[in-house]
């Protein structure tokens, strides 16, 4: 009998034991919820009450992770991982829609993705695209609503003699060219072209940082010349890993006293004379005809591309060739390149564009 109180109150302690622990582990996984609720709630609020509000472009083909990053970078959420939980959790990854959207720091994540979702992007913008010449960056105002006299007006490089942008340029420069930073910008009815003008520059000096002049000088070029050659750059190649293998090809060639040889350049000399693209038209920008570089820049130019020029590949590349298929093909001596372009290049290569 003893024994047989001894079993059972043995094994009454440890059950008690096992609710015990049982009743702990419950209590602790719920606090544990309401910790995780909570932080997640918390980085799901808006970053502040700010309300000033600022323009963020969603690029197309952009990955939620790379669209939680560059809204984490501008300062409009708290957490990106919880941004890309949250956009899992309603299942929209595939309705993020590319644009570019007015935020604020006051706007939660659900706000930020309703607008994604719904493609509330912001009106009364002017944009600025990437490689664009300036004659159509001109023409991209007048659509937007600036008449054509107060936009020849406002391209006067004069008007912007003191911008920092433009500190290293020759001073009998006559076009603005290449110097105007790609982004979009708000705009109202009193808003003048000047205004977008002056802030596209501010943009490019922001851009053409101590370390990039510094890295344009160790490759023997002026701030100028560095602009010049990212323009053709941003024109041969889209690929951020084509454009510093693109760059070495070029840097290399001049330092070897090889024409650049850039189909682009051509292009650009045979449009501003109001012909039709062409790689035997004879301008001073036809650097199949001419040695160096161009006078100046062929277009404007993006982040990507001045890097490029600044932090070119380690390569020995001295040719390349863009196939019909997008994909870009280096080589080291005539004969391949000669190969790889009568292989992949047709319709590219006509010496028309």
């Amino acid at each position: 009998m003893k024994r047989y109180y001894a079993d059972r109150s043995s094994r009454s302690g440890r059950l008690k034991r096992v609710y015990f622990v049982t009743i702990v582990l419950i209590v602790l996984v719920g606090l544990a919820a309401i910790v995780v609720r909570h932080v997640y709630s918390s980085d799901l609020a808006s970053v502040s009450s700010v309300s000033k509000t600022s323009l963020f472009t969603i690029q197309s083909g952009e990955s939620t992770t790379e669209i939680a990053n560059a809204l984490k970078n501008a300062g409009l959420i708290r957490n990106s991982e919880i941004f890309e939980w949250y956009v899992s959790s309603k299942n929209v990854r595939a309705d993020l829609q590319a644009g570019t959207y007015s935020l604020s720091p006051n706007m939660s994540v659900q706000s930020i993705v309703y607008d994604f979702v719904n493609g509330k992007v912001a009106a009364n913008l002017v944009t600025i695209l990437p490689g664009q010449r300036i004659d159509q960056i001109k023409a991209a105002f007048v659509k937007d609503g600036f008449s054509q006299a107060s936009v020849d007006a406002a391209f006067n490089p004069a008007l912007y003699a003191g911008n920092v942008a433009l500190a290293d340029n020759p001073t009998s420069l006559t076009s603005l060219e290449g110097f105007l930073y790609p982004d979009s910008f708000e705009k109202d009815e009193n808003t003048q072209p000047q205004v977008i003008i002056q802030e596209s520059l501010n943009e490019m000096a922001q851009h053409l940082t101590p370390s990039i002049k510094a890295s344009f000088a160790h490759e023997g070029l002026s701030v100028y010349q560095g602009v010049t050659l990212a323009s053709i750059v941003e024109q041969e190649v889209s690929k951020n890993s084509d454009r510093t293998q693109v760059a070495q090809v070029f840097l290399s060639r001049l330092k070897q006293n090889m024409p650049l040889g850039s189909d682009v350049t051509a292009f650009y000399g045979s449009i501003m004379a109001g012909q039709q693209p062409s790689t035997t038209f004879d301008s001073p920008y036809n650097t199949l005809l001419h040695p160096g570089l161009p006078p100046g820049p062929i277009s404007n130019v993006s982040e990507s591309s001045l890097n490029a020029v600044a932090h070119p590949a380690n390569t020995n590349w001295l040719y390349f060739v863009t196939g019909d298929n997008g994909i870009t093909y280096f080589s080291t001596n005539l004969q391949q390149h000669e190969a790889y372009t009568q292989e992949y290049c047709h319709k590219l290569c006509s010496g028309t564009q």
